[in-house]
């Protein structure tokens, strides 16, 4: 019995995937009917760092909130505010006409709908028309959830809704974009569907970006955060192997700026460099790895306040028991959350991916043990780009 459901399931998560966009499931109508008129109840789950700042814009865009997250601190703070919280994600479904969820990893997802008291466990029956999970995790994760949600059929139909559908939409841009609403989404699933929710998410960024079907967002998300740990890499053996030449880090950055080196200026072939540095922000330019060259970015800082390496390391366990909203991060002034306990987790989904689909990725790999490397020798809360320092021996420049 369990061999003949998986065979189901496969065969349900294939033709998803492998039906062309005009003909699939989240297609079968056009695109007119998909209103956003009908988003006026907001569900969301998961108030840490980057979910609180997100539903705070939901509020001050005008929309009827209800919330949910595992620290009562934090549920007391909205109930004080005079937003709805309930005690379960299933009670926030049944209060929605959206769901958005923002958690730490996979695990918490699939929890979130699966488990107890989850948004899915009222059967084939929801209430919610939408759900968008905004959360970091693999694309498999969200192809699946995909599926199950587009197996169901709504509670009430409303507005020629007639089945739940599901975006995957994660961010980049970090606590201090989601503060000034400024994120940029990535988003997988119908793109009528999508445009749907283009509103609601534009309430909480300035740029939402379609990605193409089920999962697509997921893939964006991972693909921009692995190339921004192999760029930190190269910039930083380039720097440091600069400094072993007999050239300072300060004047090979300013040859870089305004040379070759700095690829975001580039045009043609070099166009996805250019949009890797635009939001993931990892040139000499704006994210310098040597101390005393820049000010204002970690390496200033003794690598705290960014992108923890823990998070660049495949081998290490996460230990996500904290509650949702309490995120072990000491943000800065500038807010980067850039790590390396975030990018550990990051590269995993990236591996993990490509080995599924038989993608050659050498330095995805490399990346993983060296972060894996300098995770074990204790610099798992520094940010990413300690690598400098702490892999090649770079040396400071501070005065």
């Amino acid at each position: 019995m369990a061999m003949m459901k998986m065979k189901i399931y496969g065969f349900r998560l294939r033709a998803l995937l492998s039906t062309p966009l005009s003909s699939s499931p989240f297609h079968s109508v056009p695109s007119r009917i998909f209103s956003s008129s009908s988003f006026e109840n907001v569900g969301f789950i998961g108030l840490g760092n980057m979910g609180s700042r997100m539903a705070n814009n939901l509020l001050k865009a005008g929309y009827k909130m209800t919330v949910h997250d595992v620290n009562c601190n934090v549920m007391k703070k909205y109930s004080d505010m005079g937003v709805s919280t309930k005690q379960t994600p299933f009670e926030v479904a049944e209060a929605s006409d959206v769901v958005i969820t923002m958690l730490p990893s996979s695990s918490h997802v699939l929890n979130v709908y699966n488990g107890p008291d989850g948004l899915l466990q009222g059967g084939d029956l929801l209430t919610p028309q939408l759900f968008i999970d905004s959360s970091t995790v693999d694309p498999q994760t969200s192809r699946k959830l995909a599926v199950s949600v587009s197996n169901c059929i709504l509670k009430e139909k409303k507005e020629n809704w007639e089945n739940p559908v599901m975006l995957d939409a994660p961010v980049s841009g970090g606590v201090v974009a989601a503060e000034a609403g400024s994120l940029t989404f990535m988003v997988g699933g119908s793109e009528d569907v999508y445009l749907a929710a283009k509103s609601l998410l534009l309430s909480m960024g300035k740029n939402a970006i379609f990605c193409g079907g089920p999962g697509n967002g997921s893939v964006a998300k991972i693909c921009n955060n692995l190339a921004m740990a192999i760029s930190m890499l190269g910039l930083s053996e380039a720097l440091a192997l600069g400094q072993s030449l007999g050239i300072t880090a300060s004047t090979l950055t300013k040859i870089f700026n305004s040379s070759s080196a700095r690829c975001k200026k580039s045009g043609g072939g070099a166009r996805i460099c250019s949009i890797m540095l635009k939001y993931a922000q990892c040139d000499s330019d704006s994210y310098n790895p040597v101390p005393g060259v820049m000010q204002g970015v970690p390496s200033s800082r003794n690598y705290s306040g960014g992108f923890a390496s823990k998070l660049m390391s495949p081998t290490l366990t996460l230990d996500f028991n904290f509650p949702i909203s309490g995120f072990p991060l000491d943000l800065s002034e500038d807010g980067n959350i850039f790590i390396l306990t975030m990018q550990a987790k990051d590269l995993n989904l990236a591996a993990a991916s490509a080995e599924e689909v038989g993608q050659r990725c050498p330095l995805t790999f490399l990346a993983q043990n060296i972060y894996t490397e300098i995770c074990n020798d204790g610099h798992e809360t520094e940010d990413f780009s300690c690598v400098f320092q702490h892999y090649y021996s770079g040396k400071s420049e501070r005065n």
